[in-house]
């Protein structure tokens, strides 16, 4: 009998209960670590970041990213040459992909272990994105 993974949904975290939900996963290491190098490496990538607003989306996999709550595409340049445009909602996976990877690196235990453990639920999620050639050529 062969079995094919499922899709691993994902769920929009409602604005009244945006900082509970990260608390949970992160603590107080979202405000003070994530988010700030969210926000950075979003800058880095794209020209075309200039802040707003951003959606929190929780996976049914027990991840989570963030993405600019804007219609618009971004142009990506990221460190491995990669040059393309992809919607907010890919580069916002891209972009905590990213973040994860570098925080897994520098961040002290237990953090570190927790940001890596996202960055794989993310790029699970990331394999069945519309967007996954692009997620992909931008960060390996």
């Amino acid at each position: 009998m062969t079995t094919t993974p499922e899709t691993i949904n994902r769920e929009l975290v409602p604005d009244r209960q945006r900082a509970d939900f990260v608390d949970a996963l992160f603590g107080i290491n979202f405000p003070m670590q994530l988010e700030p190098c969210i926000f950075a490496i979003a800058s880095e990538l794209s020209s075309d970041y200039r802040g707003g607003y951003w959606a929190f989306q929780s996976l049914g996999n027990g991840g989570f990213y963030m993405a600019p709550d804007d219609d618009a595409r971004f142009t990506v340049r990221s460190e491995n040459g990669f040059e393309g445009t992809m919607t907010a909602d890919a580069f916002g996976v891209t972009v905590c992909l990213y973040a994860y990877s570098r925080l897994s690196f520098i961040a002290t235990k237990p953090a570190a272990t927790t940001y890596a453990r996202h960055y794989h639920r993310l790029r699970e999620y990331a394999m069945d994105h519309a967007e996954v050639a692009a997620i992909i050529a931008a960060t390996d």
